[in-house]
């Protein structure tokens, strides 16, 4: 990654670990790449990291090229980063939920918890769409549920417009289209603070696009474009 943008991601990163917000959005092209590097920033400051796949996205080869740059071992980063992958809604929805309250009720320290791609399995065209979205719901609600116990969440979610596992039918785009709006919608409100990721210019960009509270107003003075 550029490294103006490895610069901005380490500016928000540290602001957030004061313990504000705890759920974080990062959305648009690079995603799935940023979040292998917030990783790699997570388990260098000592921070245990569970880390859930719905989008097959997560690079170790980043977490490694982080570690060298920092002259930290890999593996040792590496070890820090649990990961789980899912390939369809369900598997989804029981990692976002029973997996993540067993492996806090079996842990003193909590955890940070990165979703990758969280609505990419809800878009499976097999799914009807009166079970995709009330499980999905069900999965915010137990998230909430554990971020007031002081678990922290990031979210990374790619543009997307269907499942990467499946390929897209043609004539069936129209039919999806509302249930993504809805689930893209349903995630920008959920998450406190909504950064963008995008390749309007040269370079790659992090944009502030939710977050107005007094906590992190300070955010918002600095020019939204660095």
């Amino acid at each position: 990654m550029d490294r103006p943008l490895i610069a901005k991601l380490d500016e928000v990163l540290s602001q957030v670990q004061l313990g504000f917000p705890r759920r974080t959005l990062f959305w648009g092209e690079m995603a799935g790449e940023v979040s292998s590097y917030v990783a790699g920033w997570m388990a260098a400051k000592k921070m245990d990291v569970v880390l859930l796949d719905g989008a097959n996205r997560f690079n170790p080869y980043t977490v490694s090229s982080f570690a060298r740059k920092t002259w930290i071992s890999p593996e040792g980063l590496l070890k820090r980063i649990r990961i789980a992958r899912a390939f369809t809604c369900y598997q989804m929805a029981t990692l976002m939920s029973e997996k993540l309250f067993s492996i806090f009720n079996k842990e003193e320290e909590r955890p940070w918890v990165i979703i990758l791609g969280p609505i990419t399995t809800f878009l499976d065209e097999d799914v009807p769409e009166r079970e995709a979205r009330p499980l999905f719901e069900r999965s915010l609600k137990r998230i909430e549920e554990m971020m007031k116990e002081g678990v922290p969440f990031f979210f990374f979610q790619n543009t997307v417009s269907h499942s990467p596992f499946r390929p897209f039918m043609k004539g069936l785009r129209s039919v999806m289209e509302p249930r993504r709006t809805y689930l893209t919608r349903r995630l920008f409100q959920f998450s406190d603070l909504v950064w963008r990721i995008g390749l309007d210019g040269e370079e790659p960009k992090i944009v502030l696009e939710k977050g107005f509270t007094e906590k992190n107003l300070f955010l918002l003075s600095k020019n939204r474009y660095e």
